[in-house]
Order: C-alpha cells, then structure tokens, then sequence
C-alpha cells in the first residue's frame, strides 16, 4: 500500500471517531414527563427540556428564587404539556431571561429535582413585526 492511501484510511478512522463522540452528546427536546422517565430506568445524561416561564395573567415571570449570595437561582417551568415543574440553575440569572420567549434547560434529574447545567433562551426579536391598529 502506498504512503497516501494509508494517510486516508487514518484521516477516515478519525473523522469517525469525531463523529461517534459528537453524535453521542446529541439529544432531542423531551418534556419533563419523558425526562422523569428517562431518569428512572437510569439515564443519567444531559436531557433537553423546552417550555415557557411560569407567568402571572399580569405578564410577570412567577416563581423566580434566588439565592442569598445571587450566585443561583430556581424558576419554576412550564414544558410543552404544561406540566410545571421546578428547576434549580446552580449560576448567576442570566441577562434577559425574564425577558425570554422560549427556555431550553439542558441538565438532568436528580431525586426529584431538575438541576440545569445550561440555559439558552429565546429572547423577543426587535425585528418582530408590530401589529397597528387603526381606528375609524
């Protein structure tokens, strides 16, 4: 075999493997139901929730508790079956987030509780289009 071909067959095998170890951390959004689940036969990795910000009918984020030292917080989360369910993020708020649309928490369950190790948030765009009323 030539020099070339096994440098190709190498440079295969490693892209392979980057593959494999990325495709391993990939996961799909779940709802805190299938989360429980998930937890209860044994899956101890990181699981994707996707919701909404518990709301008062006044619009005010509700169930927001931080701690003495602002160092972490819990807010209470709504998944796509409305289930509400508690989540303890063990930093800082992050900028925007009772501003947010949408919440991802990334993390898992832990006797009953769902410790976030990451946020990401869906913030109202400034390019949304405005509804105008005219009146006659």
């Amino acid at each position: 075999m030539k020099k070339s071909h096994i440098l190709g067959i190498v440079v295969i095998a490693i892209a392979i493997g980057i593959i494999m170890t990325t495709a391993g951390d990939a996961s799909s959004y779940v709802t805190f139901r299938q989360a429980i689940d998930m937890a209860s036969v044994g899956n101890d990795g990181k699981i994707h929730v996707v919701g909404t910000l518990k709301k008062t009918p006044s619009g005010s984020v509700e169930g927001i508790e931080t701690s003495e030292d602002k160092l972490s917080f819990s807010f209470i989360m709504l998944d796509a079956d409305l289930m509400e369910q508690k989540v303890y993020y063990m930093e800082p708020m992050p900028i925007d987030f009772l501003k947010s649309e949408q919440v991802v928490v990334v993390g898992a369950y832990h006797d009953e509780l769902f410790i976030a190790d990451k946020i990401l948030l869906k913030c109202p765009s400034k390019y949304q289009e405005e509804e105008i009323s005219i009146s006659s």
